[in-house]
C-alpha cells in the first residue's frame, strides 16, 4: 500500500488494544508513530505476540509520568507531533498539565483524540470498563444471542476495535483534514460504548420494522438478519461444522437453490411475500436444516465454489488463515490500491 500518510507524526500515549490498534492501521497507511510507555511497560507487553501484532514498526519510547522532566521532554515531542491520541480516564491529562490548551499552546495545529469508556462528562465518565462492559451497556451484547437465546462471549473485541480503533482513525482523518484546512487542531472525544451504540443500525431499523407482525421487538432468532430468514441462516452439516447462508437477495435464493437441488423452494422467498415469522418461514428453515444436515462440510463448500450465490463455509481460524483469500503474501492489509 502507498504510504497515504507518509509524514503525518503521531504521538501514541495509548495502551492495552483500542489505541494500539488505532495506531497500527495509521502506520499501516504511512503514519510514523512514536509510542510512549510507562516504565512498567504496556500491559500489553508480556503478551508477547498480541504487542508485536499491534506495535510493529513504532518508535516506542518510556517516560514516567510522574517525573517533571520526563513530561517536559514529552512536551518537546508534542511540539514536533501532528497527532496526540490517549486512552487516560477523563481528567487525567488535565492532572499531568498536557491538558488541550497547555498543548495546544505549544502547538496550535496539533490534533488531540482521547478514546475513553463512557466518554468526557455524565455520570459514567469515570467508571473503568473493558470490551466486554461496552458491549453490555450499549445493547451490542444483547443481540449476539444463539437462536435458543443463550448469550454469546465474542472473542472478537468489537467495543474496543469497532467502538475504540475503528473511531478513533476516523476521527484522527477528520480532524487533520480540517486542520490542514484551517490551521488549527482539535480535541476529540471517542466513546467506546457510545460508538458501538452507534452501530445498532440494523436491529434498531428491523425491529422496529418487525415488531408489529410479532406483536414485541424481535428476539433471537427472530430479527431479519440474526436467524429468521431461511435465506440468511447458519446451518449445521454432518460433520458437526456449518454452513452460512446468506442468500438474502432473491436472484443469490434462486442460485442457491439451483445448488440444493429444490427449485420447489425458488419462490419461498421474503422478496416473493413470504413473511417473516410465518408458518412457511419456520417449516422451509427446518427443511433447509434437514437438507444442509445431510451432507459434510466439503461436500457443500464444493457444490458451491463455482456458483454466486453467497452460500460459504464457517471456517476455523487456523482454516481461515491458510484461505487463499487471506494466506501470507495475498493481501496482508485491509486496503489496496487499485491499479
Amino acid at each position: 500500500m502507498p504510504p497515504l500518510l507518509s509524514g503525518l507524526r503521531v504521538l501514541d500515549l495509548t495502551r492495552n488494544l483500542p489505541g494500539p490498534f488505532a495506531t497500527r492501521l495509521l502506520a499501516d497507511l504511512g503514519a510514523t508513530i512514536v509510542k510512549v510507555e510507562p516504565p512498567e511497560g504496556d500491559p500489553a507487553r508480556p503478551l508477547v505476540a498480541l504487542f508485536e501484532a499491534l506495535n510493529h514498526g513504532k518508535d516506542c519510547r518510556t517516560i514516567d509520568f510522574r517525573s517533571s522532566a520526563d513530561l517536559n521532554r514529552l512536551r518537546a515531542w508534542v511540539q514536533e507531533a501532528d497527532v496526540l491520541l490517549d486512552s487516560f480516564r477523563p481528567g487525567v491529562l488535565q492532572g499531568l498539565g498536557l491538558d488541550a490548551a497547555t498543548l495546544r499552546a505549544l502547538n496550535p495545529r496539533l490534533v488531540m483524540v482521547s478514546i475513553t469508556g463512557y466518554g468526557q462528562h455524565g455520570p459514567w465518565a469515570q467508571k473503568a470498563g473493558h470490551d466486554l462492559n461496552f458491549m453490555a451497556l450499549s445493547g451490542v451484547l444483547d443481540q449476539m444471542r444463539a437462536p435458543t437465546g443463550e448469550l454469546a462471549l465474542s472473542n472478537v473485541q468489537w467495543g474496543d476495535l469497532a467502538g475504540g480503533s475503528a473511531m478513533a482513525c476516523i476521527a484522527v482523518l477528520a480532524a487533520v483534514f480540517e486542520m490542514q484546512r484551517t490551521g488549527q487542531g482539535r480535541h476529540l472525544d471517542v466513546s467506546m460504548a457510545h460508538g458501538l451504540h452507534a452501530q445498532l443500525v440494523m436491529p434498531q431499523a428491523t425491529g422496529a420494522m418487525l415488531a408489529p407482525l410479532l406483536g414485541r421487538r424481535p428476539g433471537a432468532g427472530e430479527d431479519l438478519l440474526n436467524g429468521v430468514l431461511p435465506c440468511y441462516n447458519l446451518y449445521a452439516t454432518l460433520d458437526g461444522r456449518h454452513l452460512a447462508v446468506g442468500a438474502l437477495e432473491f436472484k443469490f435464493w434462486k442460485a442457491a437453490c439451483e445448488v440444493f437441488g429444490r427449485p420447489d423452494w425458488v419462490q419461498r422467498h421474503w422478496q416473493r411475500g413470504q413473511l417473516p415469522g410465518s408458518p412457511d418461514c419456520a417449516a422451509l428453515r427446518a427443511e433447509v436444516a434437514q437438507l444442509v444436515a445431510s451432507q459434510p462440510l466439503a461436500v457443500w463448500s464444493e457444490r458451491f465454489a463455482q456458483r454466486d450465490a453467497c452460500v460459504t463455509p464457517v471456517l476455523t481460524l487456523e482454516e481461515a488463515q491458510a484461505h487463499p483469500l487471506f494466506a501470507d503474501g495475498a493481501r496482508p492489509q485491509p486496503w489496496a490500491e487499485i491499479a
